[in-house]
């Protein structure tokens, strides 16, 4: 959830720091902080809001220092103010300390801490840590690496923290269990963040640091050991991420670079997979687990909010093509019902940013039971691609925003080569077919692109319909997936409450809701549901609502029937989703930005939910 960034070297480290916490912001917006360590003047300003509230507080001081650190937060423990930002200063303030994660057992610590005299500032668990960690070196007479690493053999729960001690003026100790943490290596400095964007404009050299790993800097030096004290050798990764995909590129929000990105990222995530022309079809992370995918009686997919839509679409999907029975979980249920998973089940894992904290722990428990695991997501070398057996990168390039868009279409294109190839391999699906899909696929980010024309037309009614409190979105079949996205990407940007729904299921109790204030979304694209849809608008319209359909291009018979369409192209039912969810993320946008919303970072919400 929350963001950290730390720097020693030879460079300034306040500048560097806060340009780090602006690229990081999208995991996390309540307070912001940052400790800067000059010799041994160890300093720690924070404030409430966003980094700019914070730049502003530390406007005209003077703040040189080469160590540095910074925080920008997602609140867990206490709420969003000055004094539960992070950094914290220990009890005697030798140290300061932040922390992404939560410790579970804090409350425990705290008693104890307080027993000995110990006062506390703050109602964070973190401040708990660093205190923790204080007394622990104060009272065994160690290093500060030894009681990092003690004090973190006591903690139940995750983390990532970076440590500073004002007795060392080049050092920075940092460790991670559950949430993410990349080291740059540059020329005599390094870099610290929660993931690679804020590093990449100064080293392109990362080390992913493992769960119950500790990693020490000192005078110019790195060196990474674990919990028990063995030293080991990172490997340093080369990133292929270029600054310019992590800017908005002449774009008023990210969010809406990200949309109309999506013509090139579906590209990308077909890019040396798909050739249409031979009927080639090649996923290489998957190459030595094609068959068990193909001969599976079962698969189970996991996943959390956007990811968990794309798995349902996916359901359809493989189902429809592999004839292979396919499950949809909450990634946040699967572990707390005691699932039935057995050894040959396949479990599929989808998440954007590879560190979904409930992700994590569904794979963990899937692999204990002896299911094979697959991954699909987006960063290279995150804690899901390292933790699965198999799996293919998505390849979308960063997705700053905090509502996923350009993460949903690639998920399920990924998803949907997944079970093509799984379809021909078992022989479920004819040559012709198989075909006709792989050429239709190549197609599809030209007419995403055709879509994307039509963004003036989706403001207008947009603009109509920013009255709004409610809506409703109806699909049927793989549009039904669509419609609850569609309404996802309305709650989190608009804070307009919005509900999905089965078309067919409406008359089950949502009609009641029905009236001539109340917009509905229907996906009514010419498939195999198309006539049952049309009654199902046909029933809205007899109760006033008020209806915008997705339609297909040609389509004569709903523009008389509804208030407003919105034409896409024609595709195979199997590929609908790729396009007919396009219409519905430019809705969402432009109502949200009509109603004055901060569309990439809406309240209470962050990227990466790294915490359970």
């Amino acid at each position: 959830m929350c963001g950290i960034v730390a720097y020693v070297g030879h460079r300034e480290a306040c500048p560097l720091v806060l340009k780090g916490l602006k690229r990081l912001e999208y995991r996390g917006y309540d307070s912001a902080g940052v400790a800067l360590l000059n010799g041994t003047d160890l300093q720690v300003y924070k404030k409430k809001g966003k980094v700019a509230a914070l730049e502003q507080e530390l406007a005209g001081r003077a703040l040189h220092a080469t160590v540095g650190m910074g925080h920008t937060r997602w609140a867990t423990h206490g709420e969003p103010n000055d004094v539960n930002a992070h950094p914290h200063y220990s009890f005697h303030r030798k140290l300061a300390i932040i922390h992404n994660g939560i410790i579970e057992n804090y409350a425990a610590i705290k008693q104890a801490l307080l027993k000995k005299g110990h006062t506390f500032q703050s109602e964070t668990d973190t401040e708990v840590l660093g205190q923790f960690i204080e007394d622990i070196w104060e009272n065994n007479g160690g290093t500060l690496e030894e009681a990092v690493r003690l004090a973190l053999q006591e903690v139940v729960g995750a983390y990532a923290i970076v440590v500073m001690s004002e007795s060392e003026p080049t050092q920075l100790i940092a460790a991670r269990k559950g949430s993410p943490l990349v080291i740059g290596v540059g020329d005599n400095e390094f870099f610290l963040a929660s993931d690679a964007t804020p590093i990449v404009e100064y080293t392109k050299e990362v080390i992913y640091l493992n769960d119950y790993e500790i990693a020490v800097i000192r005078n110019g030096e790195l060196r990474v050991v674990t919990l028990d004290n063995t030293t080991t050798t990172p490997y340093v990764h080369t990133i292929e991420l270029e600054l310019e995909a992590i800017e908005k590129g002449g774009y008023d929000h990210f969010m809406l670079k990200e949309i109309f990105e999506q013509p090139r990222s579906i590209a990308d995530s077909m890019r040396g997979r798909v050739n249409a022309d031979a009927a080639m079809l090649q996923l290489g992370g998957l190459r030595d687990y094609m068959d068990k995918l193909a001969k599976s009686k079962r698969i189970v997919i996991i996943g959390c909010g956007t990811s968990w839509h794309a798995g349902l679409v996916a359901e359809y999907i493989f189902e429809e093509l592999a004839r292979i029975p396919v499950e949809v979980e909450y990634a946040s249920e699967f572990r707390y019902r005691n699932p039935i998973i057995k050894e040959g089940d396949i479990v599929i894992a989808i998440s954007q940013s590879g560190e979904t904290a409930d992700t994590l722990a569904a794979i963990e428990l899937a692999k204990s039971k002896g299911a094979t695991i697959f991954g699909v997501c987006n960063v290279v070398g995150s804690s899901i691609a390292r933790a699965t057996h198999a799996g293919a990168y998505t390849h979308a390039g960063p997705e700053i925003g905090v509502a996923s868009t350009k993460a949903f279409t690639a998920q399920v294109t990924v998803l949907t080569l997944m079970a093509l190839a799984a379809a021909q391999r078992k022989g479920t699906i004819s040559d012709s077919l198989f075909r006709q899909l792989l050429v239709e696929l190549e197609s599809i980010p030209s007419k995403v692109e055709k879509v994307l024309q039509s963004a003036d037309k989706i403001k207008e009614i947009a603009y109509i319909f920013t009255y709004a409190r409610n809506f409703i979105y109806l699909g049927r079949g793989m549009n039904f997936p669509v419609a609850l996205e569609g309404a996802l990407k309305l709650k989190e940007i608009s804070y307009i409450h919005a509900e999905g729904y089965p078309a067919a299921e409406m008359k089950h109790g949502p009609i009641a809701l029905i009236d001539e204030d109340m917009p509905v979304v229907v996906i009514a694209t010419k498939d195999s549901s198309y006539e049952k849809v049309v009654s199902n608008i046909q029933e809205v319209k007899a109760r006033k609502g008020r209806v915008i359909a997705i339609t297909t291009e040609g389509d004569t018979e709903l523009p008389g029937m509804v208030d407003f369409t919105i034409e896409i192209p024609n595709v195979h039912d199997v590929l609908m989703p790729l396009v007919s969810v396009v219409p519905l993320q430019l809705l969402a946008y432009d109502i949200a930005v009509m109603r004055g919303r901060n569309v990439d970072q809406p309240r209470n919400l962050a990227k990466s939910v790294t915490v359970e």
